[in-house]
Parts: C-alpha cells; structure tokens; sequence
C-alpha cells in the first residue's frame, strides 16, 4: 500500500472525485470544454495533490503538496459556486458538496498541522 492510500482525506477526495464527475455530466453540453472540464480537473488535483506529497521525502514538501491540494479545493469552491448560480446544480447538490469540501479542507489542515508539527 503506498503511503497516501492509508490517509482518511485521500480516500475521501478520490470519493468526491466520482461524485463531481457523476453531478457534471448532467451539465449542459456547451460547457464540456469550459467550466465541466475546469471543475473537473480542480477535483482531480486535491487527492493528486496529497499523493504526491505523501510520495516526497520531507515533511517540508509534503506541506507544500497539501497547500496546492487546499488551493485546488478552493478553486473548487469557486467554481462549485459559479456552477450553482448558473443553475447547474441544485441548491440541495450544491451545499451536501460544499458540506463535504469543508470537511476535506479541515482534514488536509489537521493533516498539514500533524506534518509540520513532526518537522520541528
């Protein structure tokens, strides 16, 4: 098993993962090329992000990959938000994935916190 297949959080984006290519595929077909395709591509980044820093040989670099899994988690949100306002998803989809990037975004904190408190 390699190193960030045992973390929570991984599990848990991977998992978001299906749920947002399932919910974008019933967006509108103009939008395969744009925004279908930048929420994609941000979902995918979070638990990529997090296996290559488990993958790294310092904490210090770890961190590093779990600042650009958070930052692509917030590209999400925005993105998630326009998506919403544009009256792709439902209010109900909407917020049970906010629900859940928020719980992803405490984990990769409390992960990152864990990292750099082992450094020191």
């Amino acid at each position: 098993m390699r190193p960030h297949e045992k973390l929570d959080v991984w599990r848990k984006a991977i998992d978001f993962v299906v749920t947002v290519y399932r919910i974008t595929d019933s967006f509108p077909k103009e939008e395969k090329f744009g925004l279908t395709s930048q929420i994609r591509r941000a979902a995918v980044s979070v638990p990529a992000n997090i296996a290559e820093g488990a993958a790294r040989q310092s904490g210090k670099e770890f961190v590093y990959f779990l600042s650009n899994a958070q930052g692509s988690a917030s590209e999400l949100e925005t993105e998630l938000l326009i998506a919403h306002r544009l009256g792709y998803l439902s209010e109900n989809s909407y917020h049970e994935m906010r629900s859940t990037m928020d719980s992803m975004g405490r984990m990769i904190l409390g992960l990152s916190q864990s990292v750099k408190s082992k450094r020191t």
